[in-house]
């Protein structure tokens, strides 16, 4: 029987697995912030389809599995429902980037109060390593053996151009900067980003290249939106320039259920909306 904040459930990652690393941040940031005074049950962890999703497994939280590339659309639901929850949405790149970036997108325009936290190892890991949006030109899998000459994916870049008003970078194997970013994004209000590059161990172990381009830039200012598109153009997911790390853009504006009217009723007054609504349906 669970006790922990790890489950009893069987961990089925491969082994070397970026996932292990994320897991672990994540499960310290959660338990600073109940340390902190914020209740367990006040957390909720949405996932989608994915080596990513089993997060919703192996932790023992509050936790909603949704379909693949829905899980935003699912956590705005959660948000608009109960305000006051930390509403954090687990997805990964091929989940988040292809089928989901409309939903990614537009709840970065709205600025939603949730953090996504994107497990970004560059291909489909569950279904065999088939391409995402962020994989590299010269990857090849067995559904992909030639080229397309197709443009990869800058998500940060992406969602900058949405508005979004937290976007950061982390990797896997920087963990004592990984938690501090989770913590700085779920405490942040508003949408928060944070695109977490990882290997694949079975099909894309970019280890070695990573640990060679990753860096922290000391110098930068995260309220400057001008020089946070510069940094995140310093590296496209082409394989080619260097990788910053951090906090890459920051800035306090309104969350979306504030400007709502809908949404400033009470949690009590929609509770009881809620209830009569689904009595009146059966």
């Amino acid at each position: 029987m669970t006790t922990g904040l790890i489950t009893d459930a069987q961990n089925t990652w491969c082994p070397g697995c970026g996932n292990f690393a994320i897991e672990h941040a994540l499960k310290d940031v959660i338990l600073r912030l109940e340390a902190e005074g914020t209740p367990r049950e006040q957390m909720v962890l949405v996932s989608g389809i994915g080596c990513h999703a089993k997060m919703a497994d192996y932790l023992n939280i509050n936790s909603f599995y949704s379909l693949h590339g829905r899980s935003v659309s699912f956590a705005t639901g959660i948000c608009m429902a109960n305000p006051d929850l930390k509403v954090i949405c687990c997805v990964g790149d091929g989940d988040a980037y292809a089928e989901g970036i409309a939903h990614l997108l537009f709840a970065a325009k709205r600025n939603v109060n949730m953090t996504v936290l994107v497990h970004n190892n560059r291909v489909y890991g569950l279904t065999k390593g088939q391409p995402t949006p962020t994989s590299p030109g010269e990857y090849h899998s067995k559904s992909n053996p030639y080229d397309t000459g197709e443009i990869t994916f800058n998500p940060p870049e992406l969602l900058l151009s949405a508005g979004c008003s937290f976007v950061a970078r982390g990797y896997s194997r920087r963990g004592k900067e990984l938690k501090e970013l989770m913590y700085a994004g779920i405490s942040h209000s508003g949408f928060s980003f944070i695109d977490i590059l990882q290997i694949c161990a079975s099909y894309l172990d970019k280890t070695e290249e990573y640990g060679g381009k990753v860096y922290v830039p000391l110098d930068h200012n995260p309220d400057d939106f001008d020089a946070a598109c510069r940094l995140v153009r310093e590296y496209r997911y082409d394989d080619s320039g260097k990788i910053a790390l951090g906090v890459i853009f920051r800035k306090e504006r309104e969350r979306f259920h504030v400007g709502v009217p809908l949404l400033q009723q009470d949690y009590g007054d929609k509770k009881s909306f809620i209830m009569r609504f689904i009595d009146g349906r059966r």
